[in-house]
């Protein structure tokens, strides 16, 4: 049974939100404010974050900078904000799905189910491989990504990504291509949403080398030498 961390304030939300998840098959431990959170991630592994932004204390947005330092577990936010720019700005900080309030229940389960389903199943590629393109090196059994043996802290969906490309490193992924992949959903989100992660996975790889190239009106690839 998958484990999730609901992380929500508001306790008639957090209750109802806890008996929908358990109804659909789901271990449910909650936690109030960020600082909890927090202290739960340190003690205990889960397989899925469900974090509310608006928190008493560390914000949502301040919680999912601190997950991502040290861990790659998968992180939807819970926002009344229903803007594009706020979207994507989580996107940024290294959320892996939103839904706005009020939510459809339906909708959340979908979310949740899709996100699990990209984590435990990914491309179907050979999980024991190693990857290597230049002097860059993914090792997908151990998910590590170096560098002339330098570790790479990269998101859940920033290293999906590169696996994608560094798995076909001749092929051109168009952004449909890579979401579908990577989101395991149907094309529907703003294609910005991809080149925003691209564009975070590039810096992050910036070692005196170009590793991914924009085919332009196209999609990805891994850089030609």
């Amino acid at each position: 049974m998958k484990k999730i961390l609901l992380v929500e304030d508001d306790q008639e939300i957090n209750k109802m939100v806890q008996t929908l998840l358990r109804k659909n098959q789901y271990e449910v431990e909650t936690a109030f404010s960020g600082t909890e959170a927090l202290l739960l991630l340190e003690i205990k592994t889960f397989d899925l974050i469900l974090l509310d932004l608006m928190l008493p204390g560390l914000s949502g947005e301040e919680v999912i900078t601190k997950i991502n330092e040290y861990s790659q577990i998968p992180i939807i936010c819970v926002s009344a904000k229903d803007d594009l720019n706020t979207k994507l700005e989580l996107i940024r900080e290294g959320a892996d799905d939103y839904i706005t309030k009020p939510f459809n229940n339906e909708e959340l389960i979908v979310r949740v189910g899709a996100v699990l389903r990209r984590t435990n199943k990914g491309f179907k590629i050979e999980k024991t491989e190693i990857f290597k393109f230049k002097d860059l090196v993914l090792d997908s059994e151990n998910h590590i990504v170096t560098i002339n043996d330098e570790p790479i802290e990269l998101t859940v969906k920033e290293y999906d990504i590169l696996e994608l490309l560094i798995s076909n490193p001749k092929k051109v992924f168009t952004k449909q291509n890579i979401f579908e992949s990577v989101w395991a959903e149907e094309y529907i989100m703003d294609e910005r949403a991809v080149t925003v992660h691209v564009s975070n996975l590039r810096n992050k790889l910036k070692h005196g080398e170009a590793y991914i190239k924009t085919v332009w009106g196209i999609g990805y690839k891994m850089q030609d030498n």
